[in-house]
Parts: C-alpha cells; structure tokens; sequence
C-alpha cells in the first residue's frame, strides 16, 4: 500500500525517578495516499507523541510506522543504541526527510530570516539554484496567498500570516505527507476559520496526504475526512469516524456547513465523548492525591 501505515504502536516514557508513562497503546491504523486525518481528544492522549513518532523525532517503544508513494517503507528515528544515522541505513525513510513536512502550534520560523528566505530554506538546503528557489518561493507565496510580502522580516507579520509562511515553508520542501501540530490553535476565531479553509485548498489542490491534530472539536470534524477520538493515557484510538464535511467545505460555505444537522449532532456526540473524557481524569488524579 501506498501511504502511511501504523501498527500496533506504543511509546512508554522512562522517568527520571525510575518510574514510567506509557503515552500509547496498541494504536494502528492505515491511511491511504490523499486523504486527510484529523486527531483529537482530551489533553495527554498522546496525539503529539504519535505525530512525532510518524515525523521520525522520536522512536516507539513498541509497533512499527511505514510510509512511501512508491510502496511503503519503514520510518524509524535516530537510536543512539542502534546507531543509526539518518540517510544511512538502506531500505528506511529516516528523519529529517523532506517527504514528510511539519508545521508547529508556533510556526518555528527564522525570525532573522525575510519571509522569502524561509520559504527557501528546505530547496536551498538540497542545492536548488537561485532561478529555482525564486520561481519556489513566487509559486507558495500565491498559494497562501502572500504574494509580495517575500521581503518582509517575520515579526512584522500577524500570526495568522506567520502560520501561513510555515505552511508555505513546509510545501516548498514538496513533501507526501504534512503533518500539523495543532497549527491554528492560537489564531483568533476569524482568522482560524480562513486558514481552514486554505488547508481544504491546499489538500484539494495539491492531493497531500495530511494529519493534522487539534484540540477544536469543529475543527477536527470540519477538515477530517476521517476524524480519530483517542482515549485518555495510554493514549489509544477509542472511535473513528469518516465525514463528507471537508469535501463540502471545498465548494460551500464553512459556517453554514457548522450549523447543519448532521454537523451538529456530530459535534454534540464528540463534545459528549471527550466530556466524559475529562472527567475520569479529573477522577484519577483526585484519587492519586
């Protein structure tokens, strides 16, 4: 298969006191090549740790992920135990790679670098010429929609423009599968809903495959053609769902897709789950104290 695979993962933490936290368990799922999967649930679940298992930061403890356009291959992080060197060893996709791009909450970008400069930082970095990087960077600024704001510094930028550079930033590198870690979750309200609507673009237009975490439950439902529910530490997939909203939301109007039935009931349904969620959370640790 082509796409991302993920088997039977779990990831234990060993703490400095000599016990453990096992973030994830038993999580597997497949995700074919163009699809977007949103991930949500309560804090401590465990969604960013498996985003940075699939990005190669971090080595599980237990499963294996796979991942290729041209049939998938395993993706491991470096080991100091193994040895391993990223780009070394035959037969695997190593991190750093250029075929899966990342955007942070923050955007992570050079804030000494011009708006230009960080866009061009992936292709400078594999030897792309000066033609190429220019022609690069004219290509995704028009795509996020910054067109002749390449000169600008960073800091002269909204947040909401900052994230749009580090999307673009991420695209400029042409990877498979992009991975968002919560990437509009300090936006205000307005501009959060027109940065949905530019990753639809970007997912229709381009035909990435995307994951993309988010505590915002209308927002998990909104982008996801699939939507996974994970339960409380260890964090595993607790319920699945597939949506026809991110399809609407391409050729209709975001708000009122957010108000139709069937969004509402869904959204009631998972604010319900999660809800609950919390709760026995709230319930463990009043019973640890």
């Amino acid at each position: 298969m082509n796409g991302l695979i993920v088997k039977d993962l779990g990831m234990t933490y060993e703490l400095p006191n000599g016990g453990s936290v096992e973030a994830l368990r038993g999580v597997g799922f497949e995700l074919a090549a163009g699809e977007m999967l949103t991930v949500l649930g309560p804090s401590g679940c465990g969604k960013t740790t498996l985003l940075n298992i699939v990005a190669g930061f971090l080595a599980p403890t237990a499963g294996k992920v796979w991942f290729g356009v041209d049939g998938a291959k395993p993706v491991t992080a470096p080991s100091r135990e193994r040895g391993l060197v990223p780009g070394r060893e035959p037969g695997l996709v190593t991190a750093p790679g250029r075929e899966r791009g990342m955007v942070f909450q923050q955007g992570a970008l050079f804030e000494w670098m011009s708006v230009a400069d960080n866009i061009a930082f992936g292709p400078r970095m594999r030897g792309a010429g000066k033609k190429e990087m220019k022609d690069i960077v004219e290509q995704y600024l028009n795509t996020v929609g910054l067109a002749g704001f390449g000169n600008k510094a960073i800091y002269e930028l909204s947040g909401g423009m900052q994230q749009r550079v580090a999307l673009a930033r991420c695209l400029a590198n042409e990877p498979h599968l992009i991975l968002m870690d919560e990437p509009l979750g300090a936006l205000d309200a307005l501009t959060r809903e027109k940065m949905q609507s530019l990753i639809l673009k970007i997912w229709n237009d381009t035909g990435k495959t995307i994951v993309l975490i988010t505590h915002s439950v209308e927002e998990a439902l909104m982008l996801g053609q699939r939507l996974f529910v994970m339960a409380p530490r260890p964090g595993r997939i607790e319920r699945e769902y597939r949506l026809p909203f991110a399809s609407r939301g391409l050729d209709g109007n975001l708000r009122e897709i957010k108000t139709d039935a069937e969004y509402v009931e869904k959204r009631e349904e998972i604010l319900s789950m999660i809800w609950e969620m919390e709760e026995e959370i709230m319930g463990r640790q009043e019973r640890a104290s």
